[in-house]
C-alpha cells in the first residue's frame, strides 16, 4: 500500500511538472502604440494550450495629470487581452492584444495552479513613422550580396552555434561579408551616386551548406550573428540615413529554411504546404493568371516547394498571414526602414500575398515594396504592378516590379554585333515600346543584372568595357528606378562561370585590387549617377524614342522645362546623328547642351554630329 501511495504521488508530481507552461518565444519581440495593424502575439514554449492570459502593467509612460487620469479611463488598459486561441500543437498560443499605452507589461499564463510569466514592451511610435518616404525613381539602388560584399568584422566569421563556418577556399561557402562591411563601405556607395541599399537577407540562415545565400531563414526576428546583430543592423540604417542613403530589406515570406526552429514542432499541419513526397514548384507562375490553366498546376505553382531545404509557407493559414504582416511591419518600425524587396513574389498564394502587401502599405502609405516577378514577357510582369486593370480584378498592391524584359533586351542587344533583323538595340526599343502595359512606368525597377544572373561584363560581346558603358548609360537615363549590382561599377566578371552563380558573387575589390581599368569604369558610373541624383526630368519625365537604325538608338527624357537627349551607338563604326528626324521634339528646346559624360558641348541643330562606335552621348537641353 505504501509503495502504491508513493507511486501515485510520483505520477501526480510528474503530471504537475509536465503541466506547468513555459514560454520560450514571444513574437513579435515588441510593439508600438498607434499602429494600424492589430497585434497578435505568438507564444511558443511548452504546454501553452488553454492557458489563461492576464496582463499587469509594470511601468508605463502614463500622464499623471488630471487630463491623463481621464484619458486613461476612456482609453482603457494600456495592454489588454481581446481574445486568445490555441494552435494544433499544444506548445503555441495566439493572443490578440489591444494596445493603448506604451510601457512594460507582465504577461502571465495560468494553467490550474501553475503560472509562468514574461515581460513585454510597448514603445511609443517614432514621430512621423507612418509618413516615411519609400524609395522612388529619384533613387539609385545598390544591390549587395550580404556574405560576399565586404568582411568588416573577422571575429564573427565562424561561430560555434552556427552550422556552417566561413570557408573562403570553397567558392560555394561563406566568405565573411557582414553588416560592418556595409557600414565601412558607405562612403564608396554614396560617392557612386547610390541613394539606397538593398542587401540580400541578413537574417539568420543556419543551413549546414550554402547558408551564405541567406534565403533559407531560420529565425525571422534575428540577424545572423555571423553578419552582426539586430542593433548593428539598426546602426547601419542610421548611418546610411546620415549619408542620404535609404535601406531596403530583402524579405522572403514564400519559404523558410529547413532549420527554422518551428520545423521541429509546427503550430499547425498546414503552417507549411505539405505533400506525401517532396514536391517542387514547377517554376511557371503564369498559371496564376492563365485562363487556360488547370487548378492542379495553379495550386502546385503556389504550394510546391522552391527547393528541398526551403519549406513552402502557407499564407492561407490566417495565423501565419498575420505573423508575416507583423514581421514586416516590425522590421520597418524597429529598424526605421525605407523599403522592402520581396523574393519570389508570384510563388506565394496570390490573395494572401496581396493582403500582406496591402497591410504594409496601409501602415505606411508613402512606402515602397518591389516584388521579384521574374518573367520575360512584359504583360506577365505588368500583371503584378498595382494599378493595372487586370481581367480578373487582381491587385498585388505592389507599387514596383522588376523590369526583366528590358534587362533581357539590353543584355541581348549587347552580346552580339547587333546585325540582322530585330537584333541589337532594336530589342531595347521593342521592350520599351511595351511601357503602355504598366500602371506607372517610373515605378518599375530597371537593372543590368543581379545576384542570380551572369554579370553584365560577362555577357557583352568580347567582354568589351565600352559595351558595359553603353548599358550603364541606358540604366542611368531610362525611365524607372535603376538598380546596380555591387561590383558592376568596376566591371567585375565572374571568377568561373562554369562553377555557377557563386563565382559571380565574389567580394568587392578593395584598395590595390582596383585596377586602372576598374577605376575608369567606376568613374563612368559615378559621373552618370551623381548627375542623375539632381535630374527630375530623368526621375519623372516622359520618354520619346525613335526607331533604331544601324544599331543606334535615340531617345528623349523630357518635361515642360527641360529635356535630356540620349544617343547610343552600339555599332563598331562611327555614326552621324540624324538630328532632322527629331524635329518634333528637338525644336521645342534650345539645341545647345553639354554632354554629361564628356563635358563636350553639342549643337543639335547641326547635321554632322558624329558619335564614335561603341559610345554614347547624354545632352541636357532647356525649354525654349
Amino acid at each position: 500500500m505504501k509503495k502504491l501511495l508513493l507511486l501515485t504521488i510520483a505520477l501526480l508530481s510528474a503530471f504537475s511538472l509536465q503541466a506547468k507552461p513555459r514560454i520560450d518565444r514571444a513574437e513579435p519581440l515588441c510593439w508600438w502604440t498607434e499602429m494600424n495593424c492589430p497585434l497578435t502575439l505568438m507564444l511558443q514554449g511548452e504546454d501553452l494550450a488553454d492557458a489563461q492570459v492576464t496582463i499587469q502593467p509594470l511601468s508605463d509612460n502614463q500622464d499623471s495629470s488630471i487630463f491623463g487620469f481621464f484619458k486613461s479611463i476612456f482609453s482603457g488598459a494600456g495592454l489588454k487581452v481581446k481574445s486568445q486561441h490555441n494552435a494544433e500543437s499544444p506548445n503555441y498560443l495566439f493572443v490578440d492584444l489591444a494596445v493603448n499605452k506604451p510601457g512594460i507589461y507582465r504577461i502571465t499564463l495560468t494553467k490550474g495552479e501553475e503560472t509562468t510569466s514574461m515581460d513585454y514592451t510597448i514603445h511609443t511610435r517614432r514621430e512621423g513613422s507612418r509618413e516615411r518616404q519609400g524609395f522612388t525613381s529619384a533613387d539609385m539602388i545598390y544591390l549587395i550580396m550580404s556574405d560576399r560584399f565586404v568582411d568588416g568584422d573577422t571575429t564573427n566569421n565562424t561561430l560555434p552555434q552556427m552550422a556552417e563556418p566561413t570557408n573562403k577556399a570553397n567558392v560555394h561557402g561563406r566568405f565573411g561579408g557582414d553588416i560592418q562591411g556595409v557600414i565601412n563601405s558607405l562612403d564608396h556607395i554614396s560617392a557612386l551616386g547610390a541613394t539606397a541599399i538593398w542587401a540580400t537577407p541578413f537574417l539568420e540562415d543556419n543551413e549546414a551548406a550554402w547558408s551564405y545565400h541567406g534565403y533559407a531563414c531560420s529565425d525571422y526576428y534575428h540577424i545572423d550573428p555571423r553578419c552582426g546583430s539586430n542593433q548593428l543592423y539598426c546602426d547601419l540604417v542610421e548611418k546610411a540615413h546620415e549619408k542620404g542613403i535609404k535601406v531596403i530589406m530583402d524579405m522572403v515570406p514564400n519559404h523558410c529554411g529547413g532549420t527554422h526552429w518551428w520545423m521541429k514542432d509546427l503550430p499547425y499541419h498546414n503552417w507549411i504546404n505539405q505533400f506525401d513526397t517532396f514536391t517542387n514548384t514547377p517554376n511557371v507562375f503564369s498559371a496564376n493568371y492563365d485562363t487556360n490553366a488547370s487548378q492542379y498546376d495553379r495550386l502546385l505553382s503556389n504550394r510546391g516547394w522552391f527547393d528541398r531545404p526551403m519549406p513552402d509557407m502557407n499564407l492561407e493559414n490566417p495565423d501565419l498571414l498575420q505573423y508575416f504582416k507583423q514581421w514586416a511591419i516590425w522590421w520597418i518600425e524597429y529598424a526605421n526602414l525605407d523599403g522592402l524587396r520581396v523574393d519570389t513574389y508570384p510563388y506565394i498564394e496570390m490573395l494572401p500575398a496581396s493582403e500582406w502587401v496591402k497591410a504594409i502599405m496601409d501602415e505606411y502609405p508613402n512606402f515602397n515594396i518591389v516584388g521579384e516577378c521574374w518573367t520575360r514577357p512584359a504583360p506577365a510582369v505588368a500583371y503584378w504592378q498595382s494599378g493595372v486593370k487586370n481581367y480578373n480584378g487582381f491587385d498585388s498592391h505592389l507599387k514596383t516590379v522588376m523590369d526583366f524584359p528590358v534587362e533581357e533586351a539590353i543584355r541581348q542587344a549587347l552580346e552580339t554585333d547587333g546585325k540582322g533583323w530585330g537584333n541589337g538595340l532594336t530589342r531595347v526599343y521593342d521592350a520599351v515600346a511595351m511601357d503602355y502595359l504598366y500602371a506607372d512606368v517610373n515605378n518599375i525597377m530597371i537593372m543590368l543584372g543581379n545576384h542570380d544572373m551572369d554579370r553584365i561584363a560577362d555577357v557583352v560581346k568580347d567582354q568589351d568595357p565600352r559595351r558595359v558603358k553603353l548599358a550603364t548609360t541606358m540604366l542611368a537615363t531610362m525611365r524607372g528606378i535603376p538598380q546596380v549590382f555591387y561590383g558592376d561599377e568596376y566591371g567585375m566578371k565572374s571568377a568561373d562561370r562554369n562553377l555557377g552563380h557563386s563565382t559571380l558573387r565574389m567580394p568587392l575589390p578593395l584598395g590595390e585590387q582596383v585596377t586602372p581599368e576598374m577605376q575608369d569604369m567606376c568613374d563612368y558610373h559615378t559621373r552618370l549617377f551623381q548627375w542623375r541624383k539632381g535630374e527630375p526630368v530623368i526621375h519623372t519625365g516622359r520618354t520619346m524614342h525613335f526607331i533604331t537604325r544601324d544599331n543606334t538608338y535615340a531617345y528623349f527624357r523630357y518635361n515642360d522645362r527641360e529635356a535630356v537627349f540620349v544617343y547610343l551607338n552600339a555599332s563598331e563604326e562611327n555614326r552621324t546623328i540624324p538630328t532632322a528626324h527629331y524635329a518634333e521634339i528637338l525644336t521645342k528646346y534650345h539645341p545647345v547642351g553639354e554632354d554629361v559624360i564628356t563635358g563636350k558641348t553639342y549643337d543639335l541643330s547641326q547635321q554632322d554630329i558624329i558619335v564614335p562606335g561603341l559610345s554614347s552621348i547624354v545632352v541636357k537641353l532647356q525649354r525654349l
